[in-house]
C-alpha cells in the first residue's frame, strides 16, 4: 500500500493522518513482523526524534479501535501489532521468536456449544520450530 492508500484508510477509519500516525501505519505495513510498541519506536526514533513509547501507545490503540490494526497476544506476555485484519493464525519459533501468519478456515472452531456465547475475537496461536530453524540443527 502506498503512503495516499494508508493516509485514505487512516481518513476513512476517522483518524487525523499526522505524520505520526501515517509513519506508524507504514512502519506496520512494511514490517509484516508484528512488532511491540518498543520495536516501533525504537525503529521510527532515527526517523521522528520527537517520537514518544506514549505516541506509538496511543496510536496503536486507535487504530486497534478502529479495526485497521489487531492487536495480538502471544504467550500472554507480550502484545504486538498486526495490520492484516483478515482472520488468520500465527505461528511463533520458539528458536528464532519469527512470528508468522498462517490460513486456515476459521468456520473450524464455530462449535455447537459455543452457540449461545457472544464471541469478541478469534485467535489460533501455535509454536514450535520454524523451517529455517530446523535446517540449522540439521
Amino acid at each position: 500500500m502506498d503512503t495516499n492508500n494508508l493516509k485514505n484508510m487512516l481518513i476513512d477509519a476517522n483518524i487525523k493522518p499526522t505524520f505520526q500516525r501515517l509513519k506508524i501505519l507504514e512502519y506496520l505495513n512494511l514490517n509484516h513482523t508484528h512488532p511491540t510498541v518498543d520495536e516501533i519506536y525504537i525503529n521510527l526514533c532515527p526517523i521522528i526524534p520527537t517520537l514518544s513509547k506514549t505516541t506509538v501507545y496511543n496510536t496503536l490503540k486507535s487504530f486497534v479501535k478502529a479495526k485497521i490494526v489487531d492487536e495480538i497476544k502471544i504467550e500472554n506476555t507480550e502484545i504486538r501489532y498486526d495490520i492484516v485484519t483478515d482472520p488468520h493464525g500465527h505461528f511463533k519459533c520458539k528458536k528464532c521468536g519469527t512470528i508468522y501468519n498462517f490460513n486456515f478456515p476459521y468456520n473450524l472452531i464455530d462449535s455447537e456449544e459455543l452457540k449461545d456465547f457472544e464471541i469478541d475475537s478469534k485467535n489460533v496461536y501455535l509454536s514450535g520450530t520454524c523451517p529455517k530453524c530446523q535446517e540449522i540443527e540439521i
